[in-house]
């Protein structure tokens, strides 16, 4: 998952750059790099770590132009290696830079192609470089000197019809402008803004989450359609255009569960309305299932879950508390080399305050369970800290299925719902009850509540595993296991894959 941001201005376009990835940093906290353009000239920086630590007034000075793109890298394949951090850059034809949030499920394919029959060579392993030299070959082709706005339209078509998988990108081509695009699913999400610039002229901006228009002062306009592209040329004139290649718009559902702000609004739906909706169903479900629950006190697992908690609470009418506080300066447990340290850190990061668990019954809420190693420290914590009964509640449903569009979830090995009853579950966290949101609540939850229930698709692979994009099959997941599982992560010195909850921070 990362995040990305392009902008069109009448004024150096720096600083809203940076402030833009500052906004965004929740999305990817690995490195961040820069490209603006001025008279036909690329600027680049880039670096591995957080946006405040990559740019300072030297690299901000440099970054010369009104026109650029940005990017928050949090990788889903791969090392740390500074050479995948992104924007990436290829010379020909014309000059192109390139950021990208998804993952392209063929881009072993993809590769083979590119080296054997479009001859382009491959520096990394990174998806986004064989994207962006799909991209710069179906530009080439054309053969043309001087391209107009439906070459490039046409490339990004001819680009939709081989990759395959999810994908949100913002471009530059050297000398003629800012090209934004989604993939034909419309999976990852893409949303653009503007405002008055000078001399009455639009200023344009795109970017993941709509906070980063919010932040800049650009008056949300909407998200791109599934497959649409856009171009903002070098005079500052809009394009845009939907190919035929688009399918039915399936946005991944787990966006709301957990990784968007939730200030955001996200394809017309408010994230923060659709977690608090999931507390709601969380609640009517408890009440279903326990109807004479003993529960005293709701308590949320930081930060993502708070809303659900709140709501929840109210519904059952229990009190609401924060028993946990949340060290902000620790690192981040999944850059951790294993998964003592894993754990270790999770120990560092939260602290319980006793007075909230001490002879209660508590119930912990958490926005998912990935591996069970987290949950199952913190259900300990409350223990040791006095509660007489721990019980947990998840607002998403089970993750049974490995993510194959962009998140660095781990294989279907290692997430502790695959195989396992819900009462399997309960017994390996140490949780006296466990309860999980039902998939058709998630997505009722997510949907605006003026809109029928069913008017709405989403990709919900994760907890039902169904991939949308139809190429995905067994043989795919038992590749995707052998090269991802922690094992082949550790050999080839990869990061461990997260427990989510650790992930998350507020900015």
């Amino acid at each position: 998952m990362c995040g990305i941001v392009g902008i069109y201005e009448q004024i150096p376009v720096n600083q809203d750059l940076y402030d833009a990835l500052t906004v965004l940093q929740h999305r990817g906290q690995d490195a961040a790099g820069i490209v603006t353009e001025e008279n036909g000239k690329f600027y680049l920086r880039k670096s591995n770590g957080l946006v405040r630590d990559v740019f300072h007034t030297r690299h901000m000075k440099n970054l010369k132009g009104t026109i650029g793109i940005g990017h928050v890298r949090y990788p889903t394949a791969g090392t740390s290696n500074v050479s995948e951090s992104q924007p990436l850059y290829v010379n020909s034809p014309y000059g192109i830079v390139l950021a990208h949030n998804g993952n392209l499920t063929n881009h072993e394919q993809l590769a083979e192609e590119l080296f054997r029959a479009d001859h382009r060579h491959l520096n990394t392993n990174s998806d986004s470089e064989v994207l962006l030299n799909i991209f710069a070959h179906e530009l080439q082709k054309q053969n043309k000197l001087t391209i107009t706005k439906d070459d490039i339209f046409e490339a990004v078509e001819g680009l939709h019809q081989r990759c395959r998988g999810a994908y949100a990108v913002v471009a530059m081509i050297s000398n003629y402008g800012l090209i934004a695009f989604r993939d034909p699913h419309g999976i990852r999400p893409l949303i653009y803004g503007e405002r008055d610039g000078d001399n009455e002229q639009k200023e344009y901006m795109f970017a993941s989450e709509s906070v980063a228009l919010d932040a800049l002062g650009f008056d949300v306009v909407r998200d791109l359609e599934p497959g649409e592209i856009m171009y903002v040329d070098k005079k500052g004139v809009l394009s845009h255009y939907t190919p035929k290649t688009n399918k039915a718009h399936t946005p991944c559902i787990f966006e709301y569960v957990y990784f968007a702000r939730p200030d955001t609004m996200m394809e017309g739906s408010s994230v923060y309305k659709a977690r608090v909706r999931m507390g709601e169903y969380l609640a009517d479900k408890i009440l279903r299932e326990m109807p004479n629950h003993d529960i005293d006190v709701v308590i949320p697992i930081p930060e993502s879950s708070r809303p659900s908690a709140m709501e929840l609470a109210v519904r059952l009418g229990v009190k609401f508390r924060e028993g946990f506080i949340k060290n902000r300066y620790i690192g981040r447990t999944f850059i951790m080399p294993g998964q003592t340290q894993r754990e270790k850190s999770v120990k560092q990061k939260l602290n319980p305050i006793e007075l909230e668990f001490q002879g209660r019954n508590v119930l912990l809420v958490d926005d998912s369970i990935v591996r069970g190693t987290t949950c199952q420290q913190i259900i300990d914590m409350a223990r040791n800290a006095g509660a007489k009964k721990v019980y947990f509640a998840s607002a998403a449903p089970p993750l049974r299925y490995p993510n194959v569009y962009g998140i660095d979830m781990p294989v279907k090995s290692e997430l502790i719902a695959h195989g396992k009853t819900d009462k399997e579950i309960e017994k390996a966290i140490g949780a006296d009850w466990l309860i999980y949101q039902d998939l058709g609540d998630l997505i009722k939850a997510v949907i605006p509540s003026d809109e029928p229930e069913n008017s709405r698709m989403f990709d919900c692979s994760v907890f039902d595993g169904k991939y949308v994009t139809d190429d995905i099959d067994e043989s795919y997941l038992v590749h995707l296991e052998e090269i991802r599982n922690d094992k082949a992560k550790k050999m080839n010195g990869e990061h461990d894959s997260p427990e989510l909850v650790d992930v998350h921070e507020s900015f």
